[in-house]
């Protein structure tokens, strides 16, 4: 009955976006449309139909309830759903630790998170069924002895999903981290961190430590055996992963600081993961690159920035434009959902303003990205981790979108990103990823691929990312305090 329901709402969507549809296939027959010779038609329709459910109408919370909705669990994929227990607070202030070690201005603000158990779901590859076939009626524990049974490679991934902090679950990532698994032949973790406006930094990062953790050292009734450190990839896509890479440089962090963590009862010493795997990843809170602006025909995605008529001069951003609800605007006021504005240049909300010998002893990393709004950022930092030694592994697919890959995997670059990124994954697990000082490009349609050197992947020099990135997050702390100005003036009425 649920899928029947899902099914007469998408066809009501759908119904109501015919002229748009209709639109796009004209304006592409004719060849006018914006993005002639960067995307084929199956690109078109499916960016300009997300981008037109981007309307912001509804609050926050109906907005993020409904992105969380569990379409279930069937088809070719094993599901077995865990909590892993609450850790002590020392998980915590080593996250809170690494932040105070990194601040650059002093006057960085944040929310002290709880601490709290996190539930997460083991997911792998089930062969030898259809797309519709219902798991079957066992026990979450027999599920994961399934599971592992199928997925066999001594590497385990730990994956994070994206929604820009505030929206989706591990249930709506299901079908393509089911299928990282069937291609690299290992488990994966999805993570149900705690999300924004409610849990703002650092509480999904605090989740992601302790996830982590749990991987390494199994807390008391866990389903799974001790996972070397050597043998995890951390992996996300977009929001997701951000927070791979900043629960990178927290690791990165504590381990020079030499910092053990008290964790269920044992002293444990901070251990480096094989490698980090990011997909569209966003790396810049205060939205500075030239890219949010540039590529915004081939994206689904709204920064709802103002274009500016210097193109040396960052896009100013405004908060999502959503309808006052129950639990957002928040209260004191903030101009972002999920940080203070003050904390946006911080190396653990933008891994871009991280400079690049915060990334020294960084295992391998993996960057694939579009020709999207996060474009620049992600290949920016792809170069400074370079400078820094790194193994990097960087892609840009052209005419692409926010997260194409994982959002159709059945196309070409869907198949070739897959490829890159199991690849890598496998390579890394094995410590086979060398550095090679290229990033690759690939033609719409794939029929060409480009290696260039990473001082390529744009014109803009480090100094002016600093600065560019300064600016912007300069107009959030302003609007910030404006709007923390008026709401003292009338909490005193």
């Amino acid at each position: 009955m649920g899928d029947f329901k899902r099914t007469i709402h998408l066809l009501k969507e759908l119904l109501v976006r015919i002229p748009l549809i209709l639109k796009t296939l004209v304006l592409h027959g004719i060849q006018m449309s914006p993005v002639k010779g960067k995307q084929d038609i199956r690109t078109e329709l499916t960016t300009s139909i997300i981008r037109s459910f981007m309307t912001f109408s509804a609050p926050v919370d109906k907005t993020q309830r409904s992105s969380m909705r569990d379409p279930g669990i069937k088809g070719p994929m094993w599901v077995s759903k865990v909590t892993l227990p609450q850790p002590e607070f020392d998980v915590r202030d080593a996250v809170i630790r690494a932040i105070e070690d990194l601040k650059t201005t002093g006057n960085e603000t944040f929310d002290m998170p709880p601490i709290a158990a996190v539930e997460a779901e083991w997911t792998g590859y089930r062969s030898g069924v259809g797309k519709k076939t219902p798991q079957p009626d066992l026990s979450e524990e027999e599920k994961y002895h399934e599971l592992r049974r199928e997925s066999p490679s001594d590497m385990t991934i730990l994956y994070f999903h994206g929604g820009a902090y505030f929206l989706m679950d591990p249930c709506t990532h299901r079908v393509p981290v089911a299928h990282l698994s069937r291609l690299t032949g290992a488990p994966v973790l999805s993570v149900r961190y705690r999300l924004a406006p409610q849990n703002p930094f650092p509480a999904a990062l605090v989740d992601a430590l302790t996830a982590y953790l749990s991987l390494i050292h199994p807390p008391p009734g866990a389903l799974h055996k001790p996972v070397p450190a050597n043998k995890i990839i951390i992996a996300g896509d977009s929001a997701g992963g951000n927070l791979s890479l900043v629960l990178l440089q927290t690791l990165l962090t504590l381990k020079r600081a030499s910092r053990p963590v008290c964790f269920h009862g044992q002293e444990v010493n901070i251990e480096l993961p094989a490698g980090v795997a990011t997909i569209s990843p966003w790396c810049d809170m205060t939205h500075a690159m030239p890219s949010i602006i540039r590529n915004k025909n081939y994206d689904y995605l709204d920064m709802k920035v103002v274009p500016s008529d210097d193109p040396d001069e960052p896009a100013p951003a405004s908060p999502l434009p959503f309808p006052p609800g129950s639990i957002w605007p928040v209260t004191p006021p903030r101009v972002d959902m999920f940080v203070n504005a003050n904390m946006m240049l911080h190396p653990l909300t933008s891994p871009l303003a991280a400079k690049p010998e915060l990334w020294k002893d960084a295992p391998p990393v993996f960057i694939s990205t579009g020709e999207e709004l996060l474009t620049d950022e992600g290949l920016i930092l792809a170069r400074r981790m370079h400078k820094a030694g790194v193994p990097v592994v960087a892609e840009q697919f052209e005419g692409m979108p926010h997260c194409h890959g994982i959002l159709m995997i059945s196309t070409p670059t869907g198949k070739r990103f897959f490829k890159s990124l199991s690849e890598f994954c496998r390579d890394a697990a094995a410590g086979r990823v060398k550095p090679t000082g290229l990033w690759t490009w690939f033609e719409h349609g794939l029929q060409l691929s480009l290696g260039y050197p990473f001082e390529k992947v744009s014109e803009i020099d480090d100094d002016q990312v600093d600065i560019r990135m300064r600016k912007a997050a300069g107009w959030r702390v302003r609007d910030e305090e404006a709007l923390l100005k008026e709401w003292r003036a009338q909490a005193k009425l």
